[in-house]
């Protein structure tokens, strides 16, 4: 049976693979800087996808390179990022952004979205003694959110209503933000909308048919100026650049027939085999754990159907329940086909 373990088992979409191979034999200058034609041409492809010619676009090797240089060099000294309390940088990153020298400020938010009103008393509280207390400094929010939820317009427009009356700028994780904006739950919220409100975000590239890379998108200018020196200081640039570049150059050129580029593309088939999962699961009996519209499905099992599923598809436990049930999590890919998903449920059904 195919694994449903996480989104980037596979090595990369064949599409990706042919151009790496294509352009092998190439010469061109490292680190992604000037001069390389293949990063400079994936940059003005990502600007043209983000309907923003005034940013700047760079590219790091996996999400928690991404976050760390991107959250610390949107922060002074003495502040923090507000986050949910499941945010990656306070649970999934070993202490990352804190082992570079700041601070996570979690909310009480419980489904992993950020609201404006937990956001408010975090910042009440954090700044009640002036000096003597980190200062919220930026805001850092998923999407997809760690339990798959997709943002749509409405939340994604009232946590940056509040950021910037608070003076703050929002960092945007988007390891998953294909499968995020391919959603049909991502109710009018779209990359160039991203692009007009984050003082930073990145476009994951890992977890949809590449073989690593993000493209961080930036136009805070305390980013613009930090990141790459962070970037080196902190063991996030990759010598060999190009690579990078000429995934994201496959990943966002339009195709002759004007269809979508393949980022979408992948994004929107790992979306659909996840839902026709969820469905299935659903059918079956499952409770499904969380109102996913993603690649990544939730569902509660006994410890024993966890095991099952573990031994033969890999699916992971992400919450221990306490009762002697589980949250048990299956990722689709780009890579999952119908008959995949088919197979699971065939096993599902028989536990």
């Amino acid at each position: 049976m195919r694994m449903f373990r996480n989104d980037y088992s596979e090595g990369a979409a064949p599409e990706v693979l042919a151009a790496l191979v294509a352009t092998n034999d190439e010469q061109t200058p490292g680190y992604t800087e000037e001069g390389d034609a293949h990063c400079e041409r994936a940059r003005e492809l990502v600007r043209a996808a983000c309907g923003r010619d005034d940013v700047d676009v760079e590219f790091c090797v996996g999400g928690t390179s991404a976050n760390v240089i991107g959250v610390t060099g949107l922060l002074r000294d003495w502040e923090g990022a507000v986050c949910t309390p499941d945010a990656h940088i306070n649970v999934h990153e070993t202490g990352a952004v804190a082992a570079c020298g700041r601070t996570v400020l979690p909310t009480d938010d419980a489904d992993g979205f950020l609201t404006p009103e937990a956001a408010e008393r975090v910042w009440r509280f954090q700044t009640s003694t002036g000096r003597h207390m980190t200062r919220p400094g930026c805001v850092y929010i998923s999407n997809t959110t760690e339990l798959g939820g997709v943002w749509d317009l409405a939340r994604f427009d009232a946590i940056c209503d509040w950021a910037d009356d608070r003076g703050l700028p929002v960092f945007l994780d988007g390891a998953r933000l294909g499968s995020a904006l391919t959603s049909p739950a991502a109710g009018g919220l779209t990359l160039e909308h991203i692009a007009a409100r984050c003082g930073a975000f990145y476009i994951g590239g890992t977890k949809n048919g590449l073989l690593m890379g993000e493209a961080m998108v930036i136009s805070h200018p305390r980013l613009c100026e930090a990141f790459p020196y962070l970037q080196k200081e902190r063991g996030g640039l990759l010598a060999k650049g190009r690579l990078l570049g000429v995934q994201f150059e496959a990943a966002f050129a339009r195709p002759a027939d004007g269809g979508e580029a393949l980022y979408w593309r992948l994004a929107r088939s790992a979306n659909e085999r996840a839902l026709r999962l969820r469905a299935g699961m659903c059918e079956l009996g499952f409770t499904p754990y969380g109102d996913s519209a993603s690649n990544q499905q939730f569902f509660v099992t006994s410890v024993e159907q966890r095991d099952a599923f573990e031994a033969a598809c890999g699916a992971e436990t992400f919450y221990d329940l306490g009762d002697g049930r589980v949250v048990t999590r299956f990722v689709c890919s780009w890579a999952t086909g119908e008959k995949d998903v088919d197979e699971l449920l065939a096993f599902a059904a028989t536990l």
